[in-house]
Formats: C-alpha cells, sequence, structure tokens
C-alpha cells in the first residue's frame, strides 16, 4: 500500500515538474523575439544595389526574428529565384532594419515587384550577405564595328528604354516623340542581359540627342555578313505605314494556292489608289517593285516565269506564281594528281575528293545563284554559268605537305570545264553537282583563301 502510494507520488511529482519545465519553456520562447530598430532609407547609388537571392532565407513582410514576421517568399521560393535565369527575378535593396541582436535585414523588390519584403542580409553594415548577394544585372559587350547609320525598324514599336528591361528596378520607356522613320541612330554602348544573355546597344538619335536608350540588338552587327539580325534595328530606312495611297500587296501562288505574301510601300510622297507605280518608284530602301517582288520570294520556292510588274497601281495585288524550288550543291575531286615534285607524307592520292581544308574555290554571285532552280528539273544551260564561275585561274591549295627532308608543299589546283559540262549534263536541281580538278603538288607554303558554302566534303 505504502510502495503503491509512494509510486504514485513520485509519478504525480514528475508529471508536475514536466509541467513546471514546460510553463518555463514557454515563457522563455515569447522572450526569445527580436526587436528592430528604425527603418532606414538606402541613399547609396539606386543602380549599386542590385542584389540576387541566394537561396538561403526566406523572405518576410518585417525582420524574420521579429515577432509578427509573416513568409512573403519561402526558403524554396527564394532559391528558385537564385537560379532564375530572369532579370525579372533580381531584386533591388532600398531600406534597412537592424535588430537588437546585430542582424541586418533589406527591403527589397524584385524588378517585376511580384516579391518585396525583408530578408536577412548578414551582420556587417554597407554589405549584402546571408539571403542576398550584390548583381550585376548586364555584362558590358563590345561596341560593334559600325556604330553609325543604324534606324528604328518601326519608331511605333521598337521603342528605346532607360536600360534594358528588368536590369534596372522601373526601368521605363523612352519618350520617342518627334522620333522619325528618316532618322539615323549611333551606337555608343553595348552589353548583354547577364541571365538572359540577350545583346543590347545603347542609341542615340542623331537629329535629336534628347532621343537615347537601350534597344534589342538580336546578334548585333556582323561585319560583311549578307543578312544582318538587329532585333529592333536596320541598316535600312523603315517602311511607312501601309496604305491603298502607298503601297502594292504581293501575293505567291503555287499551282494556284496562296503560299505567301508581302508588301511594297514606295517612299514617294503623294501618290494616291489607282495610280501606276513606275518603273524608277522605290520604297525606303531604294528597292524598287520588280526587284521586291524578287528578293521576297518565299523560302524553297522560285519563279516559274518573268515577273512583270509595269502595270502594277497603288492599292491594288500583283500575283506571282512560283513553284517549289531546290538547291545543289558541289563536289570537288581531283582527278589528276601529280606527285612528282617530292616524296611527302600522305599526298593526295589520285581521285580524292577535295573539302574546304584542301581546297577552297569562290564562286561568283551569278554561279551562286544558277545553282537554285525548280525542283527535279535539269539544270541545263545553267550549267554553262556555272561552270564559267570556276574561272580560269589557278587555285592554291589550303593543306601543307612536308617532303622527307622537311621543306613545305602545297598543290596547285586548275578546274577542268569539259570534264564539268559533261559528268553533269543530265544532273537536276536539288542533285549535287561534281568538280574535277587537276592536282600538282608545288614547293612552298600555301596561302590562306576565301571559303564559300556551297561546296561539299
Amino acid at each position: 500500500m505504502q510502495s503503491s502510494l509512494k509510486k504514485s507520488l513520485y509519478l504525480g511529482l514528475a508529471a508536475l515538474s514536466f509541467g513546471a519545465v514546460a510553463t518555463v519553456s514557454t515563457t522563455a520562447s515569447a522572450k526569445s523575439y527580436a526587436t528592430a530598430g528604425a527603418y532606414s532609407k538606402l541613399t547609396t547609388d539606386a543602380t549599386k544595389r542590385n542584389v540576387e537571392a541566394t537561396g538561403t532565407n526566406a523572405l518576410y513582410t518585417k525582420p524574420g526574428t521579429v515577432k509578427g514576421a509573416k513568409v512573403v517568399a519561402s526558403k524554396a521560393t527564394m532559391a528558385k529565384l537564385a537560379s532564375s535565369k530572369k532579370s525579372a527575378d533580381y531584386f533591388r535593396a532600398y531600406g534597412v532594419k537592424t535588430t537588437n541582436r546585430g542582424s541586418i535585414y533589406y527591403r527589397v523588390v524584385t524588378m517585376d515587384q511580384k516579391y518585396r519584403g525583408y530578408v536577412y542580409g548578414g551582420k556587417v553594415a554597407d554589405t549584402f550577405g546571408g539571403g542576398i548577394k550584390a548583381a550585376e544585372t548586364t555584362t558590358t559587350a563590345t561596341n560593334p564595328t559600325r556604330t553609325i547609320g543604324y534606324y528604328l525598324k518601326d519608331v511605333t514599336k521598337n521603342t528605346l528604354w532607360s536600360a534594358p528591361k528588368y536590369t534596372q528596378y522601373k526601368a521605363k520607356k523612352v519618350n520617342m516623340y518627334g522620333a522619325k522613320a528618316t532618322d539615323t541612330f549611333k551606337v555608343d554602348q553595348a552589353a548583354t542581359k547577364t541571365r538572359e544573355g540577350s545583346l543590347y546597344y545603347h542609341v542615340t538619335d542623331v537629329n535629336n540627342s534628347a532621343i537615347s536608350g537601350w534597344i534589342y540588338a538580336g546578334k548585333g552587327y556582323v561585319a560583311n555578313a549578307t543578312s544582318q539580325d538587329l532585333g529592333g534595328l536596320s541598316l535600312t530606312m523603315a517602311d511607312a505605314a501601309a496604305t491603298n495611297d502607298n503601297s502594292v500587296k504581293v501575293v505567291y501562288r503555287a499551282n494556284g494556292a496562296q503560299v505567301a505574301t508581302a508588301t511594297w510601300i514606295t517612299n514617294a510622297s503623294g501618290t494616291k489608289a489607282g495610280a501606276t507605280v513606275g518603273t524608277d518608284a522605290t520604297n525606303a530602301a531604294g528597292t524598287k517593285l520588280a526587284e521586291f517582288v524578287t528578293n521576297s520570294l518565299p523560302s524553297g520556292y522560285t519563279t516559274t516565269g518573268t515577273v512583270d510588274t509595269s502595270s502594277a497601281t497603288y492599292g491594288n495585288t500583283v500575283y506571282v506564281d512560283v513553284t517549289a524550288a531546290a538547291t545543289s550543291k558541289v563536289q570537288l575531286i581531283a582527278d589528276k594528281v601529280d606527285n612528282t615534285a617530292a616524296t611527302v607524307a600522305n599526298p593526295l592520292a589520285v581521285g580524292a575528293k577535295l573539302s574546304a581544308s584542301d581546297l577552297t574555290a569562290t564562286l561568283s554571285d551569278a554561279g551562286i545563284k544558277a545553282l537554285t532552280g525548280t525542283k527535279g528539273t535539269q539544270i541545263g544551260d545553267n550549267l554553262a554559268t556555272i561552270q564559267s564561275a570556276f574561272g580560269t585561274a589557278a587555285i592554291t591549295g589550303t593543306k601543307t605537305y612536308y617532303a622527307d627532308n622537311g621543306d613545305a608543299y602545297h598543290y596547285v589546283f586548275t578546274f577542268e570545264p569539259t570534264n564539268f559540262t559533261s559528268d553533269n549534263r543530265t544532273a537536276t536541281y536539288g542533285d549535287n553537282l561534281t568538280a574535277s580538278f587537276s592536282a600538282v603538288l608545288t614547293k612552298g607554303a600555301p596561302k590562306n583563301t576565301s571559303s564559300n558554302s556551297n561546296w561539299i566534303a
């Protein structure tokens, strides 16, 4: 009986002891909240306060250790923002509070204003740490080799920005009032968005320096390229908006079905619907209607005959019949190889196929154009055009061969026109053509030559 009582007493004391501890623990927890000091606005250069999440701390409505702080973005969400490839997920720091424990919390907002709150920033004043770190939202790029003579593709759509979008907080569109399609722009800076890698140019209107800002530049200017990908910029003046009074619609048809359209717009003023376009009229790029029709052919098609635009009138349509096209490539072959000049390691073998690493021949524009025609039809008379495009001059090979005594040698190639006509007499557009060359081993190292994309290995 006493033993039983003692056990009950001990158990009761144990329970009481446990309850007392629990009560003390709750009281201690209530006193563990930090207190935050006064809010201070950050006054340093705003562009130097761009930060990104590190993913180690959540974002709160108030400093995270202060009573009543609620989660705005969880630690997992902050980790996603940290690894994001979008500039919109950078933050701008604009305020700060310090707790009585010396913890610094920065007031931040994402560039797209989706998330706003306090994040732990370490314990060193004026330094970003903990849940955020300093970010370079753009990376300086090399200015293009051409810095003048750019146009906006469309002054009503391709606007300029005070900074590439989302790389600075509240980056805004530049006021384009007064900008004209005829205005040229100069480039004075280039930068890429660090996360996206997209290229931007900073440009200024030559006619009005107040119109200045950043614009997406595509792949950027490439010297000597046949076409340019410049985003919102162009190297030619933009056309005006199309109306019945200044434009002609071009419709391309294959077997009676429409496959593409294009619109030619004159750069002349005062034209009226129904008036004849005339053979001398040009668009903003200086292109006549007949040239425009040819230049705007849909990819993979060619015209079935001569295009007549002499009777075209403003506000009306020119119909152009087209057919599926194919482009042939040229395979180079050395069928007569003279290796008598010296004994060299790995000389060119008789009948060897050449590639751009052995021989580079450059066709004329006429020759390249003659390689494209109606798919499946014989190349015929155009073989002569392609053949003449090779020229008669000997071509220096690009590879170096070494003789047993260490002397350098190269091959000199000579085109064989008779073989070209014979080997390709039945070829149709889309077939690979064969061009044979005699090759003579010649003493001396080769000189560099240009390349052409119409060759195949």
